[in-house]
């Protein structure tokens, strides 16, 4: 089984210094992609704010990271969710997870095919936790 439980952190725009911080902290590897690269924002000005971030340490520690698009909410202190990540032979264990967490929650974003080419979906749990789950595609697979 090779499911990820990890934090996710979200910034309004500083998610690169942060994750760079982290790295610093923490040692491992640091891949990074902005909404750009992606056409992932109909606002130009958000080109380079990061889409998605991922540290990966030695150790085992995963941290995630992310600038929050001016069109969404952000709220320091509430910035904090969990991701559930896994391999595309992981889909039914994760979708299983995904419609357990929705149940009595909020749908953020359906767990659907994302732009990178990966099932991703958002959603806030019956408790007010908010959930990310992300299924790789089968691209990605080694």
């Amino acid at each position: 089984m090779t499911t990820r439980l990890n934090p996710y952190i979200s910034f309004r725009d500083n998610a690169r210094d942060a994750i760079n911080f982290y790295e610093s902290v923490f040692g491992g590897e640091l891949t990074l992609s902005t909404f750009g690269e992606f056409q992932a924002s109909q606002d130009p000005a958000e080109a380079e704010k990061v889409m998605h971030a991922m540290l990966v340490t030695p150790n085992g520690l995963t941290l995630m990271a992310a600038d929050t698009p001016n069109g969404m909410d952000y709220n320091p202190g509430n910035n904090i969710s969990v991701s559930l990540s896994g391999q595309s032979e992981d889909e039914g264990e994760l979708r299983g997870y995904w419609d357990k967490l929705a149940d009595g929650g909020t749908v953020t974003m359906p767990l659907e095919s994302a732009p990178w080419g990966d099932t991703f979906g958002m959603c806030v749990d019956k408790f007010g936790i908010a959930w990310l789950v992300n299924i790789a595609g089968a691209q990605q697979e080694q």
